[in-house]
């Protein structure tokens, strides 16, 4: 197999639509390159981890699949279709969202947010069902009418992952959703992520090793250039390479093979290149 055809995948170009496919793609901001003829395809229920570090390309990635930027090469599709066509099949969340605390919006106010558009301001009897279905899928349907400002953190990202459930996408896209989650919460996002790619695509952007589970079927390392491999294939090897720094996995979990999830691991880096999380991951099972 040639090196285009291992980095595009196995399946053969016969004109389904793949959920994401770039070919080619380069992009610069002010002429300083952040992707570098980045190739891919993503197939639909995949679950797939967006890895790399720090300015490596991983929020510019999605925001050209979400048609907010436009290659200065190549081509991008999102279910067959340019971006600015096929965005409305990727549910969004982005790594910040700032508000004020003091702004009386409830829960299903928020998530309700998710169906608005430059062209429809106003909720129609479908939007609130959905908002609502989207709830009860995270869990959270009995908290519609609080007040959002009084959850945990963990319960906010939740409502900000129905909120990007209730336009009923095709793909589920998250900007790092574990940037200051503690361990116990990371667990939790893992569990209901796995229990959404049960009907969803879901593409989840981290520089977190920890999220490189055994839920994940494909890792996308991103770093200017962009390699897709499946997880069981990635080594410290690669991982040392992405973030240009020394790594070994340490096995650090007993508990988690007993009860059948197979070896835990847990990065270590030189002092330099350390990650500022250190969320166990499993590599190479």
């Amino acid at each position: 197999m040639s090196e285009r055809s291992d980095l595009l995948g196995s399946k053969a170009s016969t004109g389904s639509e793949y959920a994401v496919e770039f070919r080619d793609v380069s992009f610069a901001y002010d002429g300083d390159p952040v992707l570098r003829d980045a190739s891919f395809r993503v197939e639909p229920g995949s679950f797939v981890s967006i890895l790399g570090p720090n300015g490596g390309g991983k929020t510019t990635l999605a925001k050209l699949m979400l048609g907010l930027l436009s290659p200065q090469r190549g081509s991008i599709r999102v279910f067959g279709k340019r971006p600015a066509v096929g965005r409305h099949n990727i549910g969004y969340v982005p790594q910040y969202s700032t508000y004020d605390p003091q702004f009386p919006v409830t829960v299903l106010d928020v998530v309700l947010m998710g169906t608005l558009s430059p062209l429809v301001s106003f909720h129609t009897k479908r939007d609130r069902a959905r908002a609502l279905s989207a709830l009860e899928e995270v869990g959270l349907s009995e908290a519609a009418s609080r007040a959002f400002a009084d959850l945990s953190g963990g319960e906010r990202q939740r409502v900000l992952i129905a909120r990007a459930l209730a336009v009923d996408p095709a793909i589920l896209l998250l900007d790092e959703p574990t940037a200051n989650v503690d361990v116990a919460l990371e667990s939790r996002l893992s569990s209901l992520l796995r229990y959404l790619n049960r009907r969803l695509t879901v593409m989840l952007i981290t520089h977190d090793l920890g999220f490189v589970s055994s839920d994940v079927h494909q890792v996308l390392c991103v770093n200017e250039q962009v390699r897709i491999h499946p997880t069981e294939s990635v080594t410290p090897e690669m991982i040392s390479q992405l973030y240009g720094g020394s790594v070994r996995m340490v096995r650090h979990d007993r508990s988690a093979e007993e009860n059948g999830n197979g070896p835990v691991f847990r990065p270590q880096f030189g002092a330099a290149e350390a990650p500022s999380s250190t969320s166990s991951a499993k590599l190479g099972e």
